[in-house]
């Protein structure tokens, strides 16, 4: 069964995208670390606004996504630069709305339940630390890796047109990490 799927390429396709989504999740993961950084370097020791500073560390962290996304995970590189800003600023301008309000919607909800506060504030010095965190895992994955993957580090060209060197530099390059990948 195994040998089949191979032979019809289904095994290697189901392989490469789990690969791709695990490359994903590790860009993801860093420009995530470099967001609560900044997050909470701004809040613990300037006394930002936890608001504001969820939203700085938004976008410092979205800069570093797109760049490791573009050269590392996606091979975006038969695509313009200007096309994937384009675009990647659309997702990620969606991302900070959801993230930034959906920690605020959150943190609120959570500090006015008097118990939850109550409990939580033993362990956790602000709740919004936690609330940032739930926020960020669900935006990550229902919206940011969809859109990314699908939506901006694709070629999509409304005149049908292609760069066939640069796809075929691609299509190298991604077989190249196939056969890395099963070694």
């Amino acid at each position: 069964m195994d040998n089949q799927l191979k032979s019809n390429g289904k095994g290697v396709s189901w392989r490469h995208s789990v690969w791709i989504f695990f490359k994903a999740q590790i860009s993801a993961q860093f420009a995530s670390f470099v967001d609560f950084l900044v997050t909470i370097l701004l809040v613990k020791a300037f006394a930002v606004f936890y608001l504001y500073a969820t939203f700085t560390g938004s976008v410092v962290g979205g800069i570093v996504n797109c760049a490791i996304n573009y050269g590392w995970v996606f091979h975006a590189e038969d695509c313009k630069k200007t096309h994937v800003a384009v675009k990647y600023l659309f997702v990620w301008g969606g991302s900070i709305i959801l993230n930034t309000w959906g920690t605020f919607a959150l943190t609120e909800w959570l500090t006015g339940m008097t118990w939850v506060n109550g409990l939580l504030g033993y362990y956790i010095d602000n709740v919004f630390i936690l609330s940032k965190i739930i926020v960020a895992v669900l935006v990550a994955f229902f919206w940011n890796y969809h859109l990314q993957r699908f939506f901006v580090y694709r070629n999509h060209n409304l005149f049908g047109k292609r760069n066939f060197e640069k796809t075929e530099k691609i299509r190298f390059i991604e077989k190249t990490e196939k056969d890395e990948y099963e070694l």
